[in-house]
């Protein structure tokens, strides 16, 4: 017998006394725990290994933000929308968040980020960008038989690169000519605050209804005014501030019957003010969108003449969801509600370019509205730069009469509705390209139908 050291392992001297058989299954057994505590002692020194690294990289600290394909955007304009921050640690949730809110801003199509190393413990955050044009003509036009209307002009909603947004346009409803000049600066100077201002002078052939009937008035509205914006975060804001303005409607040479009732002319000056709540939680991914978005506005108009006062209320909400890869369920409410005056100058109406595609141009007016819109955008066709999308919609809408019951605006007789379908061409390298045209139905009357075609989504 072979002794081991002087305090030889008893069970390895009675091992090797055994048959050979046995020594051999000793042999493999040491070797497995070998192997074993070889690899367990690999995979723990492994991820202390990855745990240094993983510490190391948390703290080390943004050296600077850098923005990549910018032309037109100023840094100090998109810095507003990135949370991370000089001298933090780099955040992956965060930098997810601040991409997204890049690729909300008008004229952004799409972005990303790298984060460069530079020293042991700094970083550079690179966000590359892809910018879309932001400046668009605007032509817009549409109508039913003998009620026609077009605008014509220019807008860049990203004037100068800081989100501004500037427009002239030429308007004509029923051969009557009219413009508009507008500008807002959301944020001025990076900071929480804006403002807008506005020129206005419409004219149109607006139908009034009396007892006796409808009477049309050439109308004609000039009007100056201006707000101020306050941003909360990213989402929210609100805006408030006021407008004067003159109305002036003359009975037009253009009537449907030889006596009409109603007065000759009237002329109004009048002073608006007016405050609007926003909430915006919409996320863009070039023409999709996801979401939802609600405005609610309170105006209070005060008449010099009569020395009058007149309010409304006004609600709307938007709604996209994002069906699988190619399609867009597109949802809209707008509610509101006015001082309910017997009179034939009711705010709300029923309008082929505001609300009910195929109604025709402001062909009833009440005091309180409720309009629903919904449409199911698909995407038929898209490559690097265009994209055709084919929709199905549905339009419904009431309205309360002047100086009727609030009940009959829910009376289901009231509602109007109209089925229709449309096509979108859209060209990606510039925002709100989107060439739109709609055909729409009376489901309740099928003679009565249009066609509204213009630029950008409906809603």
């Amino acid at each position: 017998m072979i002794k081991i050291g002087v305090n030889g392992s008893k069970e390895i001297s009675s091992l090797l006394t055994k048959p050979i058989s046995t020594y051999n299954e000793f042999v493999k057994m040491r070797n497995s725990r070998c192997r074993k505590f070889i690899l367990a002692t690999c995979l723990i020194s492994l991820c202390l290994s990855m745990g240094l690294h993983a510490q190391s990289t948390n703290n080390k600290s943004i050296h600077s933000i850098i923005f990549q394909g910018l032309k037109k955007n100023k840094k100090f304009y998109l810095d507003q929308f990135v949370e991370s921050k000089i001298g933090t640690n780099p955040v992956d949730s965060l930098l997810h968040e601040d991409i997204q809110r890049l690729k909300n801003i008008p004229g952004i199509g799409e972005a990303s980020y790298t984060i460069h190393q530079v020293s042991d413990q700094s970083v550079d955050i690179v966000f590359q960008i892809e910018e879309l044009k932001t400046l668009l003509p605007i032509v817009n036009f549409g109508g039913v038989k003998d009620n026609l209307w077009f605008q014509l002009g220019l807008q860049d909603i990203n004037w100068q690169g800081n989100g501004s947004t500037f427009s002239a346009v030429y308007q004509n409803r029923d051969k009557r000519h009219g413009g508009q000049l507008f500008y807002k600066a959301t944020r001025i100077k990076a900071s929480d605050w804006g403002f807008s201002a506005t020129l206005n002078s419409l004219a149109s052939l607006e139908p009034l209804f009396f007892d006796e009937g409808a009477v049309n008035y050439d109308y004609n509205n000039y009007e100056l005014g201006s707000t101020i914006i306050k941003q909360f975060g990213f989402r929210n804001q609100v805006e408030f501030g006021g407008t004067y303005f003159i109305e002036k409607f003359i009975k037009s040479k253009n009537q449907l019957t030889e006596n009409t009732a109603g007065p000759s002319s009237l002329i109004q000056p009048k002073f608006l003010s007016k405050i609007e709540y926003t909430a915006n939680y919409l996320d863009y991914h070039f023409f999709y969108l996801e979401g939802f978005y609600s405005k609610i506005g309170f105006q209070s108009v005060y008449n010099t003449v009569d020395q009058s006062w007149f309010q409304s209320l006004e609600f709307t909400e938007k709604f996209f969801l994002r069906m699988q890869d190619t399609g867009n369920l597109a949802f809209r409410i707008h509610a509101g509600i006015a001082t309910n005056n017997n009179s034939p100058f009711a705010p709300f109406v029923i309008d082929s370019h505001v609300n009910l595609r195929g109604a025709g141009n402001r062909i009833a007016r009440g005091t309180a509205q409720f309009v629903a819109n919904i449409e199911y955008r698909s995407t038929i066709f898209e490559d690097k730069l265009w994209a055709v999308q084919a929709l199905v919609y549905l339009d419904v809408g009431t309205l309360r009469n002047p100086g009727g019951k609030l009940e009959r605006l829910f009376d289901t007789n009231q509602f109007q509705q109209y089925l229709g379908n449309g096509l979108r061409v859209i060209y990606k390298k510039i925002y709100g390209a989107i060439l739109r045209i709609d055909y729409g139905i009376n489901i309740q009357n099928i003679e009565q139908h249009g066609v509204v075609i213009g630029l950008g989504q409906y809603f």
